[in-house]
């Protein structure tokens, strides 16, 4: 094989690669054998006919197709490994001679990774990040605990209140006729949630059990029902009950019944220290963050728009796993706030941008730096992740495929020179 390399355009390259004869004629010999039992032949028995009778009766070009597609993807990337080519997007393929005992010849036109300008790396100033944990922030955890062991109790002498859990009928009016999605019987509503549309709830306070009531209001201008949005309606709401959260005392007999503690004062301090360690964390990635965006300012490079393109393509992909995980989808998501997917893909387009050139400047730093990855690195990680997923080394091991571990060693490299940058920073 041969290889003539062209640079067509910024950040694009064209191929001309020629193979030679006697392996196109391998090729050609492969795709007879898969081709020749659907092809009929006067004379032969279905998949008995000899190649020249095929190559007579359908024409030689017959067998070309499987036979370029069986050779072309493997003398492609060899050609780009040969090299040094790094492509970020499908070839545009041209084939310009093919024929049996021609070396075939084809062009193969490509976006490649762009050429990385940066300078100034080293020695970045970037601001120190310290987050200190308050009596307040240990409060809070206190009060998320106190919640989550809270007994729910029902309120027969008094009027609704801010917090209170109500138990409601509902109908909901516009132009005096119930509309479709407005109507709730027993339905349980947490006054001050924000659960119903604004003025709802506000207007509840003060009500006393089995009090019936008309709330007048306004649905939103942006809400997602148009027949509704920015229309006035009124809801004949009757109160049927109250319940408010009874929450345990803060003593020691609350630490000893929510951790392993005897006393408060541990638990406390249990919690301060977790909450401390979350914020060494929460620093450290912050510091990190900065580095990189600063080195990034610092490097010119012309990104093409297709390696932004895949990476908004990843960025939504995260979005609607989340969707998932929330119990919706994009397309419920979308049609709730009203956005066109276009619209929605170009949200994404200045972060996805800046990942990708924070990206490529690193993978630049880590060549310039010659930042190596060694093996009992890669072993090291593959143990940690076994571990995370409850198995052993060598069971995780066999479901790993070439491209995990091509993965995982190009995310150690990334650490390490994030390491490196972060160990040459100034951090004042």
């Amino acid at each position: 094989m041969s290889v003539k390399v062209e640079k067509i355009e910024k950040n694009k390259v064209k191929l001309e690669i020629e193979v030679d004869a006697s392996k196109f004629e391998e090729a050609i010999q492969k795709s007879y054998h898969k081709n020749v039992k659907n092809l009929n032949v006067p004379g032969f028995r279905k998949g008995k006919a000899p190649r020249d009778m095929i190559e007579r009766r359908f024409g030689e070009g017959v067998l070309y197709e499987d036979a370029f597609n069986y050779i072309a993807g493997e003398e492609y990337e060899k050609a780009l490994d040969d090299n040094n080519i790094f492509a970020v997007d499908k070839p545009d393929i041209d084939v310009v001679q093919i024929g049996t005992g021609k070396n075939l010849i084809f062009t193969a036109e490509v976006t490649v990774k762009p050429e990385v300008q940066v300078k100034n790396y080293k020695g970045i100033e970037v601001p120190k990040v310290e987050y200190t944990v308050s009596e307040a922030d240990i409060e809070h955890e206190l009060g998320h605990m106190q919640e989550k062991n809270s007994r729910i109790i029902t309120v027969e002498d008094r009027k609704l209140q801010n917090g209170d859990v109500s138990v409601i009928d509902f109908e909901g009016f516009l132009d005096g006729v119930p509309f479709e999605g407005g109507k709730g019987s027993d339905y349980e509503l947490e006054i001050g949630s924000g659960s119903f549309i604004p003025g709802f709830e506000d207007q509840m306070i003060g009500m006393e059990i089995n009090e019936e009531k008309d709330i007048t209001l306004k649905f939103p201008e942006e809400y997602h029902a148009k027949d509704l949005a920015g229309k006035d309606v009124v809801f004949k709401v009757k109160l049927h009950s109250i319940k408010t959260k009874e929450l345990p005392a803060l003593d020691d007999e609350f630490a000893k019944d929510v951790s392993e503690f005897d006393t408060l004062d541990e638990l406390k301090a249990d919690i301060k220290a977790k909450l401390e360690k979350v914020n060494d964390e929460k620093a450290k990635k912050e510091i990190e963050e900065n580095v990189m965006l600063k080195v990034s300012e610092n490097a010119e490079i012309d990104i093409p728009q297709v390696m932004i393109e895949r990476q908004i393509d990843n960025m939504v992909r995260d979005f609607e796993l989340r969707l998932r995980y929330q119990g919706t989808n994009l397309e419920s998501y979308l049609q709730y706030t009203n956005t066109e997917y276009n619209k929605f893909r170009l949200m994404f387009s200045d972060k996805a941008k800046e990942a990708v050139k924070v990206q490529l400047v690193l993978e630049e730093i880590s060549k310039r730096e010659k930042i190596e990855v060694t093996d009992q690195e890669v072993e090291d990680k593959i143990s940690e992740l076994a571990k995370g997923y409850s198995q052993e080394n060598e069971e995780f091991k066999k479901h790993l495929r070439e491209d995990d571990i091509k993965y995982i060693k190009e995310e150690l490299d990334l650490e390490k020179t994030i390491k490196f940058l972060i160990d040459n920073a100034k951090i004042k």
